[in-house]
């Protein structure tokens, strides 16, 4: 897996344009000169979450005895879920119900930003591959500010798409974490069997 490929399989995972409706419903309530400053502040937890996954997942996974077959079957189980609550979406929307307030580490960093099919796969990426770490942190950097970008433009975004195309890319994002799920899973499966063989 490539640098961009990585990148791109992660922005997909964080899912920014289907986390937009539910960062503005958070929002109601906060003061227009905070938002950007708890924005920042969430996406900056996450990162650091991510991060620890990303350069711990390893050492996890030794300690809990778990085979990096386990994680990628569990992860794309998890994917499987995440892409189809996207695609049929609940009303309560992807993350289940929201809290009113300022939203503090749950459940604008954790777990909308890095939610666990993130920290699966920042962990499988780390585990699979550890003397890749520099090309996984780029990777994980370059999906993060993509994601803190867009999440920094989103009431302009929602102004400028519309609700009825949010929720279309939401349900296409859908469909592709669906389908990276699905292989994921089946990667899993087959490493396994060739384990066992």
């Amino acid at each position: 897996m490539t640098v961009l490929s990585a990148a791109v399989l992660l922005f997909f995972i964080l899912d920014p344009l289907g986390n937009i409706p539910v960062l503005l419903s958070l929002f109601k309530g906060v003061p227009a000169e905070r938002q950007r400053r708890v924005l920042l502040r969430e996406l900056l937890i996450a990162l650091i979450v991510l991060m620890l996954f990303l350069w711990g997942g390893q050492y996890a996974l030794e300690l809990m005895h778990l085979r990096q077959e386990s994680v990628s079957i569990a992860g794309g189980i998890v994917l499987f879920l995440i892409g189809l609550r996207m695609i049929f979406p609940t009303a309560d929307g992807v993350m289940g119900e929201v809290p009113g307030g300022e939203p503090f580490i749950v459940p604008l960093a954790i777990p909308m930003i890095a939610g666990p099919s993130g920290m699966a796969a920042v962990m499988l990426l780390g585990s699979q591959e550890p003397g890749r770490m520099g090309d996984w942190m780029l990777a994980l950097t370059l999906a993060w500010g993509a994601t803190a970008i867009i999440l920094f433009f989103a009431t302009w975004l929602k102004k400028l798409l519309g609700t009825r195309a949010l929720t279309a890319l939401e349900r296409l994002m859908g469909m592709v974490i669906v389908a990276l799920s699905v292989q994921m899973f089946l990667d899993g499966i087959s490493s396994y069997l060739r384990a066992a063989a």
